[in-house]
């Protein structure tokens, strides 16, 4: 067989399209996704890469309602409802003698087709090429031999369907995933969608680009482009002395000063406060407290920007490791973090409509109480603790979610709210774990696309119930 046809492998493109999803309700691969199902989406993807693409199914005449490019087979799985190894041994049953396959999910919507090459330059003297993240292999994006279909076969028989199960009789190499960034940087083609949450989540980044690509566009004639996230600077005032000057979106702004003040241990009465007051016109806050104003902070004030690099805290390393301790029996199951993500995407507009925008969540018994937007991720997580410490709402025994990345004063924060769980759909510094440990507190990052990292008392995360591979 010829190394290529134009820029084409010689491999067979196997979308596993399976059938009715347990957790969607629906056949999730026929789901839209910018007016395309996922299904086509895969096909177009994996159709630069590979020369012969095929889509395997337990019912094809789903498939029928899909408009296919020309030349795609249909393949009904041999032997039906046998889970995604099914699907696989039907395709390497039709790849012939010395061919290979590329496995993947019909739900993967952001397949990249140098990933495909950078796996099939991996392939020599072995049968299996397998991404690899922290989580483990990634046998829904990976290339198969047909000399694996005994072993296929051999699992089935025995009633294992997971993809994995072939592994430990084949020779297979493992490709890092970091190593697949120069084809995919954000490795968005391992990402796929199990639940409505997923799909919620895919189509939020997608109205994301979208709303970038509108913003490079400079319309003659108006004062700016249109969708640009809003900052002001806004000065927080606390029986008339003034604390501090913050760069912030010019919404909520009640919350945001009572929120900071809160977090920085400025208020701790509630029965204390007694009013707050914004002039808009001039981006003053005023909030008048029985609460004492501390000394020190009456004779100096402190300019804090909405940019994420910088602290925005009071606090020292050294008194956050003083904190007390959070201590709570609090659990929450995967499947409800994974939701309450998927909540706080649906409810943050001003992050849709602008893909400039954080959002902080806080959740409570599975859902979402609150939900406050800014376009610094310090200031979204203080209008949202000062809504919730102004209507009394508890924040001990909750969950925190964010959208950016969970940094050492974010912690801190969460820490003075006796928040014990907080996830975000990003990074986590290694301070900030380093101090959830200390603290007691469950960090949580990289919540998206089916999978999460939880770095420090990974006891309150219970996994939910796998469903396949």
């Amino acid at each position: 067989m010829s190394e290529s046809t134009g820029d084409r492998l010689p491999l067979t493109a196997a979308v596993l399209a399976g059938g009715r999803s347990m957790r969607m309700g629906v056949d999730k691969t026929l789901l839209p996704l910018d007016g395309v199902p996922l299904l086509r989406r895969v096909v177009d993807a994996v159709g630069e890469a590979c020369e012969r693409v095929v889509v395997v199914t337990n019912r094809p005449e789903a498939v029928e309602g899909v408009e296919l490019p020309a030349g795609i087979e249909v393949l009904a799985d041999d032997i039906p409802f046998q889970g995604p190894l099914g699907g696989l041994a039907t395709a390497l049953a039709h790849a012939g003698d010395g061919g290979w396959v590329l496995a993947v999910a019909a739900d993967m919507p952001w397949v990249a087709p140098g990933i495909v090459r950078a796996l099939w330059e991996a392939r020599e003297g072995v049968q299996v090429v397998v991404p690899v993240t922290d989580k483990g292999p990634e046998p829904l994006l990976a290339l198969y031999h047909a000399s694996v279909l005994p072993a296929a076969e051999r699992a089935l028989a025995t009633g294992r369907r997971r993809l994995v199960s072939v592994f430990s009789e084949v020779a297979v190499a493992e490709v890092p995933a970091e190593a697949l960034r120069g084809a995919d940087p954000a490795l968005r083609s391992l990402v796929n969608v199990n639940t409505p949450s997923d799909l919620a989540d895919v189509r939020e980044a997608e109205e994301a680009v979208a709303a970038q690509a509108v913003h490079a566009v400079v319309e003659v004639g108006t004062r700016r482009p249109r969708g640009l996230p809003a900052e002001r600077p806004v000065t927080i005032h606390l029986n008339d002395a003034e604390i501090a000057t913050v760069q912030a979106s010019p919404d909520d702004l009640e919350e945001l000063a009572v929120g900071f003040l809160v977090a920085e241990g400025i208020l701790a009465d509630r029965a204390a406060f007694r009013s707050v007051d914004v002039d808009h016109k001039r981006g003053m806050v005023y909030v008048v407290s029985d609460e004492q104003v501390p000394e020190d902070l009456a004779r100096r004030t402190r300019y804090v920007t909405s940019g994420c690099g910088g602290g925005l805290t009071f606090a020292s390393i050294g008194h956050a490791r003083g904190l007390e301790r959070v201590s709570s029996g609090t659990t929450v199951d995967a499947s409800e973090l994974y939701g309450m993500m998927g909540e706080m995407a649906r409810a943050a507009t001003s992050y849709r409509d602008t893909g400039g925008m954080h959002a902080c969540g806080l959740g409570r018994d599975g859902s979402l109480a609150i939900v406050r937007e800014d376009v610094g991720r310090h200031n979204a997580l203080d209008k949202l603790l000062g809504r919730a410490w102004m209507d009394g709402v508890p924040t001990a025994d909750a969950v925190l979610l964010t959208t950016g990345r969970v940094s050492y004063e974010m912690a801190v924060k969460a820490a003075k709210a006796r928040v014990p769980v907080v996830v975000s759909r990003s990074a986590v510094t290694d301070l900030a774990a380093e101090l959830a440990e200390e603290l007691g507190i469950t960090l949580v990052g990289y919540a998206r696309g089916g999978k999460m990292n939880v770095y420090t008392h990974a006891e309150r995360v219970r996994a939910g119930s796998e469903e396949g591979t």
